[in-house]
């Protein structure tokens, strides 16, 4: 019987994380202050962020050390197992190889502690005794509340409002951990209020959620602001995924001919194939297929301009080059809420750009149905947000089915679904529905972007 799992040993765990930007064909554009216009300096994010992580935000370095204090708290769940599909393989009748990196078995559940515990060790180093963020589906307020615990720093996290609802469990994680969790848009700041007395039944959307937490953390000395995607610095610390991955495909003596992630903000994708996108841009594996999911309903990449926009709604981030659907965009309530977000990390957003990179867009139902068959012979519950992957990965299986290739697939998956169950419940009952591409409200909210 040929193996169905690869692991490393802790001693095989990345030591450094591997930087693209020096890599990259063409350079990332700039990074523009709000105010003025002009490229943004280390001292313009000092009240953001500390400045280990404006550092490596900037970085020309082609990889950066992993501070062993990180690496001992990574070594509690990584390395991650490397997993051959090989019952999903059966049941699609495919030659196709199915592999799938799965990020479920950290404490919390998914990729985002690989950043987060990265992001609370800086912000410790620095003395900052409190850290505010937003939420979408609560990923990634979770895992920083567990980073909060493990460094003993205050966290404030402010969650999607439908996704606050929907997910009640994540919430409930956070506050195991320690961490203070509001809907958003909530009453704990002028974004918030303001948009609650515009809209007062508003759901939220990821913008909405940055302008409140970034609001809180500038009105306050004690405080800094923390993200979990779309940075050159988050995606670079989830790199050690990517990494992993390498050396596990090299026990199973394959190259991946098609690695398939889902993105809201692009993090946990990015970490998976930018160490192998290396490979493509030095023309080593020139035909290397990598295809970015993201919801019908909220398609970025494959919907939006390539174009300068805030992050956030109330125009209070830096100006980023990015995929974009505009900033003051609110998209529909689909339950995978960690891809509800109006742009996308500028690195993936680059490569998309120049062509290195594909994306496609799925809807809700096609994806739940997708991760019932990968539940139903793999076993794992997935996030919603990791089910967009999986459909892509089932299209892509039968396709070689019709053509009698036997491609080596490398699927992304980003976490579980544990504390997802009201979706499934919603699914398996009949009652989700697919959600369109609400083509005159994106129109509407792209009359807005910032005029550079």
């Amino acid at each position: 019987m040929e193996k169905t799992r690869y692991l490393l040993d802790e001693k095989d765990m990345p030591t450094q994380w591997y930087n693209i930007l020096p890599d990259l064909p063409e350079p990332l554009p700039d990074v523009l202050h709000p105010g003025t216009g002009q490229p943004v300096t280390p001292d313009d994010l000092a009240p953001l962020f500390p400045m280990g992580l404006i550092m490596q935000e900037f970085s020309p370095e082609h990889y950066i050390d992993i501070p062993e204090e990180v690496q001992a708290i990574y070594k509690t769940w990584r390395p991650t197992a490397l997993h051959r599909a090989y019952r999903l393989e059966k049941a699609l009748d495919t030659p196709a190889k199915i592999y799938y990196k799965y990020e479920g078995t950290s404490q919390g559940g998914s990729h985002k502690p690989n950043t987060a515990i990265a992001q609370a060790y800086y912000n410790k180093k620095e003395g900052v005794k409190r850290i505010s963020t937003e939420t979408g589906a609560g990923q990634w307020g979770s895992s920083l509340a567990l980073a909060g615990a493990f460094f003993d720093i205050e966290i404030k996290v402010y969650m999607v409002g439908v996704s606050f609802y929907q997910k009640p469990y994540r919430r409930i994680m956070m506050e195991t951990w320690g961490a203070t969790c509001v809907p958003s848009p909530s009453q704990d700041t002028q974004a918030g209020r303001d948009m609650l007395a515009k809209d007062p039944d508003c759901p939220g959307s990821l913008g909405l959620a940055i302008s409140e937490a970034v609001e809180d953390a500038v009105s306050r000395d004690d405080t800094h602001y923390s993200l979990g995607s779309v940075l050159n610095h988050v995606l670079l610390h989830q790199t050690v995924i990517g990494q992993e991955a390498k050396k596990q495909m090299e026990m199973a003596d394959v190259y991946p001919d098609i690695i398939i992630g889902c993105i809201g903000g692009g993090s946990n994708f990015a970490g998976l194939f930018l160490p192998f996108i290396k490979d493509k841009i030095e023309g080593r594996k020139p035909d290397l297929r990598i295809i970015n999911v993201e919801p019908a309903s909220c398609p970025t990449l494959t919907k939006g301009p390539y174009a300068y926009d805030f992050g956030d709604v109330s125009g209070l981030t830096p100006l980023l080059k990015m995929y974009t659907l505009g900033h003051d965009f609110i998209p529909p309530p689909v339950h995978a809420g960690g891809l509800r977000y109006h742009g996308m990390a500028p690195i993936v957003s680059h490569l998309y750009h120049l062509g290195l990179v594909e994306a496609q867009a799925t809807y809700q139902l096609d994806t739940f149905e997708a991760g019932i068959k990968f539940a139903r012979t793999e076993g794992i519950l997935s996030a919603p947000e990791t089910m967009h992957a999986i459909k892509v990965v089932i299209d892509e299986a039968l396709k070689c089915k019709e053509t009698g290739e036997a491609k080596t697939i490398l699927l992304g998956h980003s976490g579980h679904g544990h504390v997802d169950m009201a979706a499934y419940e919603a699914y398996l009952s009949g009652k989700l529905t697919n959600y369109e591409y609400p083509e005159e409200m994106v129109k509407k909210a792209l009359e807005n972007l910032p005029k550079v």
